[in-house]
């Protein structure tokens, strides 16, 4: 039987939150940087949804891997921050490498290195909030993470343009080369990185697990079955969140793909390795950073909703619905300044997607599985992604004609098919036994 837990003040949630902020700042400046990387080694639009593959299948493989065996840790360190501080290490180490990368294939070897190891940090982190919090602050407490991740976002992705603006970006890169405010800025990362996760560790005491929850990391043979039989029996509102996910990862993962190319070629009109096209993918890092910042925003009024008691799937809906005409708008300007209007909305349903759906699923999955449903969960959004990498090549190269805005546009779409999907999510979040 689980022990309800006492309620945490604002700023021990905080505290337990702060590793976000390190994991997004990471992850923020990859999603900003990973394409125009891959095309100052010499990669075409065609090549960038294969070369991203890595992101969701490490995703698919590690996050319930990860999420299985975290249920059943307990060492000198706790449960949970085992892996946020091993995840950390190895992030930070794939961090420091990435810039110096010399051709495409090794680029694309570092980024499963690194996506491996940000999944490893990120993925107990979900289940942190159900392990330390009450059922009545948990949308309270992934508000807070998505506060966190708007923050950490916001100043990644920016981070490329400020050190150009400062004096320190040593101009335009060679022909081949990654420009130097792109190493400065992955530098930087890995120690904002390793040190927000170090502080959550040192400031966030865990819980011992329930007596009678389950034991210690059992045999690999035993955990993959323990797995299947997890997918057999997620809860409904689980499967019924999933096609929402799908939705919703689809198109975020057009825009991470393709919006920096876009602005690149097809707003300030370059080609990879000329100074037009770096301005372009440094505003639309510019233009990341500004959805992360209005994310940042609003997640302070989520908080508050939160806190009043406002429906979770009316928020969540509204959000989907911003960001799938932000992203639908960017096909309508030509002055790059008006992209941040787009951005706007991106912003306004990011802030809701890192955490209303979680909010809805905590309440309803075993306080002893939390990890590991917390890791499942994440098939939905690692699957379409797939698929996206599987598809979004040809399409962009052939239905396409070789131009990336469209398929940011078909994103917007996608979203606003996830807000219509919600409608088929019931209110029914009663634990499985």
């Amino acid at each position: 039987m689980t022990t309800e837990r006492s309620p945490l003040t604002l700023p021990a949630i905080w505290n337990m939150s702060f590793g976000f902020f390190g994991i997004q700042f990471g992850w923020g400046l990859q999603m900003a940087n990973m394409s125009a990387i891959y095309q100052y080694l010499g990669a075409s639009e065609g090549d960038l949804a294969i070369l991203w593959l890595a992101a969701p299948v490490t995703g698919l493989i590690v996050q319930p891997i990860i999420g299985h065996y975290s249920d059943r840790t307990w060492t000198r360190l706790g449960r949970r921050r085992p892996y946020f501080l091993g995840g950390a290490i190895l992030a930070s180490i794939a961090l420091v490498a990435m810039p110096n990368a010399s051709s495409v294939w090794m680029a694309a070897g570092l980024l499963w290195m690194l996506d491996a190891s940000v999944n490893i940090s990120m993925e107990p982190f979900r289940a942190f909030v159900g392990d330390l919090l009450p059922s009545s602050q948990r949308q309270l407490g992934f508000s807070m993470q998505s506060l966190l991740i708007g923050l950490g976002a916001v100043l990644s992705g920016s981070l490329p343009w400020i050190i150009t603006r400062l004096g320190l970006g040593g101009g335009p890169a060679a022909q081949g080369a990654i420009p130097h405010s792109v190493h400065l800025a992955f530098y930087i990362g890995s120690v904002v990185f390793l040190g927000s996760v170090v502080y959550t560790v040192a400031t966030t005491p865990e819980i011992p697990p329930d007596s009678g929850s389950d034991g210690p990391a059992d045999s690999g043979r035993s955990a993959f079955w323990e797995i299947l039989h997890g997918l057999k029996t997620m809860p409904r509102l689980m499967r019924q969140l999933a096609v929402v996910q799908f939705f919703t990862w689809l198109g975020l993962f057009c825009m991470w793909l393709y919006f920096a190319p876009a602005v690149g070629r097809e707003i300030f009109h370059g080609e990879p390795g000329s100074a037009a096209y770096q301005s372009g993918v440094e505003w639309g890092g510019v233009c990341l950073s500004a959805y992360s910042l209005i994310a940042f925003v609003v997640s302070f009024g989520l908080v508050a909703l939160a806190r009043r008691g406002v429906r979770t799937r009316a928020i969540y809906r509204t959000g989907l619905v911003c960001a799938g005409l932000g992203l639908i708008s960017t096909c309508l300007w030509t002055d790059y300044h008006y992209l941040l209007i787009s951005m706007a909305g991106v912003g306004i349903g990011w802030a809701t997607i890192l955490s209303m759906p979680y909010a809805m699923l905590a309440d309803a999955i075993p306080p002893a599985k939390m990890g590991f449903y917390m890791g499942v969960f994440n098939f939905f959004i690692v699957l379409p992604q797939i698929v996206a990498s599987a598809v979004l090549g040809p399409v962009v190269g052939h239905l396409f004609g070789g131009h990336a805005l469209p398929a940011v546009v078909a994103g917007g779409v996608s979203l606003l098919a996830a807000a219509a999907a919600l409608s088929l999510v019931s209110g029914d979040h009663a634990r499985p036994a």
